[in-house]
């Protein structure tokens, strides 16, 4: 974070920048956003595990996918190719579960559970999940999104393979629930300015100012 100059406004790599009062709300937003994603993830793996209804795993997914829709939508990324990337990743996978689902009248869960194409259809927005996990862990660093990173395209690819075991695959869930219970509490420690970065940079992407 640039260096501040007045009170909420910040030096940026092209030019000065103010943060306002809406960008700090849409910071909170964010962050409850990203606590409701890593609640209902780790819920709905802890009632798979402990082979409760299917359906409420779906309700608990739908909930997960809203959720992250609402932090794709007030996240800070500069990058607008990888920021429209990521929606289509959420849109793909929003649209081919509600498709599978409404279809097939069977939980989503179970779908996702016992077939490919269940899998992939919810895995797109895991891909999208993933990628703000890449995100903070390039802006942050921290060890908990460090290790989503690669976990949980593992849980799923290998449960899509079938090559991991049960106590693997529960492992690796745990492991991803823990680390994304940890990092959204964490984020509510962070100062709203890092969190939204450098706006000149985001201006300048937008040709608002030219460099």
């Amino acid at each position: 974070m640039a260096p501040q100059t007045a009170s909420n406004i910040y030096s940026g790599r092209f030019g000065t920048y103010e943060i306002t009062e809406a960008d700090r709300r849409g910071v909170l937003i964010y962050r409850l956003a990203l606590l409701a994603v890593a609640v209902s993830f780790a819920a709905g793996g802890a009632v798979t595990l402990a082979g409760g209804s299917p359906w409420v795993v779906t309700a608990l997914f739908a909930l997960l996918a809203a959720a992250l829709g609402v932090a794709l939508a007030t996240v800070h990324i500069y990058m607008l190719a990888l920021h429209r990337a990521l929606w289509l990743l959420w849109a793909v996978g929003v649209t081919a579960s509600t498709v599978l689902t409404l279809n097939t009248g069977t939980p989503l869960a179970l779908i996702a559970y016992s077939e490919p194409v269940g899998l992939i259809a919810t895995g797109f927005v895991f891909a999208a999940l993933t990628g703000i996990c890449i995100k903070e862990s390039f802006c942050f660093g921290w060890w908990e999104t460090v290790l989503v990173v690669p976990a949980l395209p593992l849980l799923l690819l290998g449960h899509l393979g079938g090559i991991l075991s049960p106590a693997v695959e529960t492992g690796l869930f745990v492991v991803c629930a823990v680390s994304l219970l940890i990092f959204a509490i964490r984020k509510f420690s962070v100062p709203a300015p890092n969190d939204i970065g450098d706006k000149s940079v985001h201006a300048y992407v937008r040709g608002e100012i030219h460099g």
